[in-house]
């Protein structure tokens, strides 16, 4: 639902704390970072339907995100503004160097878009960022994904669903 229109100032300090926020997360400056988001912090991962609430949450997605890719890089490729939101498009760069969601560090680059939205909070700090991107695109790039078509995909296809081969191989002969 559409609030009432920002004035032009609110909107410059809107944008601002996002430029700022990108800026310090390029810097690896974890307090930074937390120190642009309001008392209302939230942080939503898409991708793998995780959410993190409050100050410690936000803190806890971070920490891990920037142990796993010590070299981070955001590069903003877009931004669209609303009296709501800001709505960045940009490319994520890293190496995968610490422990991230459970997988070890395989030291391979990940280079994939994703998109963030930012929302405030009455004093126009950030209130949350809810972020969409393509988890199989970074699963592959680090080497734990391989698409079904190809020769290592239906190899790992064949040993982890053996029940679900079995099964199309017998919808097959039935056919037949």
């Amino acid at each position: 639902m559409a609030t009432a229109p920002i004035s032009a100032d609110r909107r410059s300090a809107r944008i601002s704390i996002v430029e700022r926020h990108v800026r310090l997360e390029n810097e690896h400056d974890l307090e930074g970072v937390l120190g642009t988001f309001g008392e209302s912090a939230h942080y939503d991962d898409q991708a793998w339907e995780e959410h993190f609430e409050g100050a410690n949450g936000v803190r806890q997605f971070y920490e891990q995100l920037m142990q796993a890719m010590p070299d981070l890089k955001i590069d903003v490729q877009r931004r669209h503004v609303t009296d709501d939101a800001v709505v960045l498009e940009v490319v994520i760069r890293g190496t995968h160097l610490g422990p991230w969601r459970g997988l070890p560090p395989t030291g391979r680059r990940v280079d994939f878009p994703l998109c963030g939205l930012y929302t405030f909070d009455s004093q126009d700090r950030l209130a949350g960022e809810r972020i969409y991107y393509d988890r199989a695109t970074v699963l592959r790039q680090l080497g734990v994904f391989h698409e079904p078509q190809s020769a290592l995909g239906q190899v790992c296809t064949l040993l982890t669903h053996p029940l679900t081969i079995a099964r199309v191989l017998v919808r097959k002969v039935q056919q037949k």
